[in-house]
């Protein structure tokens, strides 16, 4: 037996449907908000640079040549003078070690790392070997700015690379001549980190901007009291905190969680000169103006020119070269600009002009000079 839906069945459905909407709307989460810790960090909680002198072993004769790298024979040296082992000076100079290369070990110490931790580390060739694939590394102290041992790696390394060559030819996929060693070195020494110094911390903004400054001071006294933050200068915020160590670590956690009031962006262009390319926040705008730019090109064309002597002459036959030089300018129509109040109007009157990136490059420096790009033009 089938049932006929009247009417009336029919609004009672769509009812239903646009409730259903209207309560999934509801419970869509806001938009996500900036965060204290998304734009400025703890003074002092950073990582530390490590960097050693270590040797790469077990490579398939892609070593270096120690006839042309003599600190590879020299560390070798070394490393067997460790183990007991003593090379006579005569054999030293004659070492061919194609299965061993010298290498850089570098590797980033965290905040709060604790002897036992195991960090990645990152090896790089500084002679002429071909490949350090297959290659373990040996064990190599990393040292800090102040020459102490902080951790000591070792390992078999990764290289996402492959290559092959012969009879002159070659082929290679990637990089060849470095490699990473996941958690190959583990911490020896303790980096003291100043949180628990003092009645109060420090927060470094990413950037300097004073009304960010403002903000983040702002949202630590409305949650924690008025005091309790002072905005010292455009990107560094004094903030009082707990001098007990588990009261000031859920303190910092719970700090950092604070929402930002949203706030619009300095205009500006970034211009890198050296591959043209050309970038634009959305708070550019662009007033009204009229452009003209014109290409100039040279062709510089060169032809032989065969000089042959008479056959009784005695003369020599001689080529000489005859240059043709020619200059073209293309004219360069006269374009006006609208005035744009938005990013998405602004791009679309700059590709109106048809100007390649590099001719953008000095079409917006001069539209910036004439004040009709409300924006801060920063090259790289």
């Amino acid at each position: 037996m089938h049932t006929i839906q009247t009417p009336h069945h029919n609004r009672h459905f769509w009812l239903l449907a646009a409730l259903w909407l209207l309560a999934s709307l509801l419970a869509t989460p806001a938009a996500h908000a900036n965060r204290i810790k998304e734009v400025a960090a703890v003074e002092g909680v950073r990582s530390n640079a490590l960097t050693g002198f270590g040797l790469v072993v077990g490579l398939d004769g892609t070593g270096d040549q120690t006839t042309q790298m003599p600190y590879t024979s020299q560390g070798i040296t070394n490393y067997l003078k460790q183990l007991g082992i003593t090379l006579p000076a005569a054999s030293i100079a004659s070492l061919q070690l194609k299965n061993v290369a010298a290498v850089l070990v570098t590797a980033q110490l965290p905040a709060f790392a604790r002897p036992g931790q195991a960090i990645d580390v990152n090896v790089s060739s500084m002679g002429n070997s071909k490949s350090l694939k297959g290659g373990m590394l040996i064990a190599t102290p990393l040292k800090g700015a102040d020459g102490e041992v902080y951790a000591m790696a070792q390992g078999n390394l990764i290289v996402a690379g492959a290559g092959a060559s012969g009879g002159g030819s070659k082929v290679q996929i990637n990089h060849l001549s470095a490699g990473r060693i996941p958690n190959g070195a583990q911490v020896e020494r303790v980096v003291l980190t100043p949180l628990l110094e003092g009645d109060s911390i420090n927060l470094g903004l990413e950037a300097s901007d004073f009304q960010t400054a403002r903000r983040v001071a702002q949202a630590i006294n409305k949650r924690f009291g008025e005091g309790s933050a002072k905005a010292l200068d455009g990107r560094t915020i004094k903030v009082n905190a707990p001098t007990e160590s588990d009261a000031r670590v859920s303190f910092i956690a719970e700090m950092e969680e604070l929402p930002l009031e949203s706030s619009v962006p300095s205009a500006k262009v970034v211009i890198n000169s050296r591959t043209g390319s050309i970038v634009l926040n959305g708070s550019v705008t662009l007033g009204s103006c009229a452009i003209a730019h014109g290409n100039l090109s040279v062709s510089i064309t060169t032809t032989p020119m065969v000089s042959q002597p008479n056959a009784m002459s005695g003369g020599t036959t001689t080529v000489t070269e005859k240059s043709n030089i020619q200059i073209r300018q293309e004219p360069g129509m006269l374009i006006q600009l609208p005035p744009s109040n938005q990013l998405s109007e602004v791009v679309r009157a700059l590709n109106a002009l048809g100007a390649t990136p590099q001719d953008l490059l000095a079409i917006l420096q001069a539209i910036k000079a004439a004040g009709a790009l409300n924006a801060e033009l920063e090259v790289i």
